[in-house]
């Protein structure tokens, strides 16, 4: 019976880091779902869903990537996942999301918080704090599934939330 994985993998950034991840998960005959792949500070966060096939288990996995040298240090888990392989349309980016300016503790939440009354979902975040010659500056970059009917609405209120955090916004729809 074919399972579905969650691999999680915590390690110091490398350059083919994912090729040899994806390389060895693939010689094993596993196929990938979403992944999310990220560099934090000097080290990475690497997250995939993987349809195991048939004979493959869980075990058999982790001791292949664990036997990678880049993954030597590496904080590794591998557990089953428990929910849909794919995702449904509260996953499907509507629009993309820029905000900059000067770094303040709580943007990100204020940011997102508006969002649920809009029935908007952030399908993907990245966040930075980018040193600069007057002090930190903030990135943050969202991939959001925004319904029709309210999308005008959400993205004036994410436009005018960053504008009273004294931020720059810039947002384009997709499709």
């Amino acid at each position: 019976m074919n399972s579905t994985a969650l691999i999680s993998i915590i390690c110091e950034d490398h350059s083919g880091l994912i090729a040899e991840v994806t390389g060895r998960l693939f010689d094993l005959g596993i196929n990938l779902g979403d992944t999310t792949f990220a560099v934090l500070g000097g080290g990475a966060e690497f997250t995939l869903v993987a349809k195991l096939p048939q004979g493959i288990g869980l075990s058999d996995v982790e001791k292949e990537l664990r036997s990678l040298k880049l993954l030597k240090d590496a904080k590794l888990t591998v557990t089953t996942f428990q929910y849909r392989e794919s995702h449904d349309e509260q996953a499907h980016i509507t629009h993309r999301v820029e905000i900059t300016g000067d770094d303040s503790p709580g943007l990100v939440a204020r940011l997102s918080e508006a969002l649920p009354k809009f029935g908007a979902n952030i399908v993907r975040l990245n966040s930075e704090s980018v040193p600069s010659e007057s002090g930190a500056r903030f990135l943050l970059r969202m991939a959001l599934s925004v319904p029709s009917a309210k999308a005008a609405t959400c993205m004036a209120t994410i436009a005018n939330t960053a504008s009273q955090l004294n931020l720059k916004c810039h947002w384009q729809q997709i499709g």
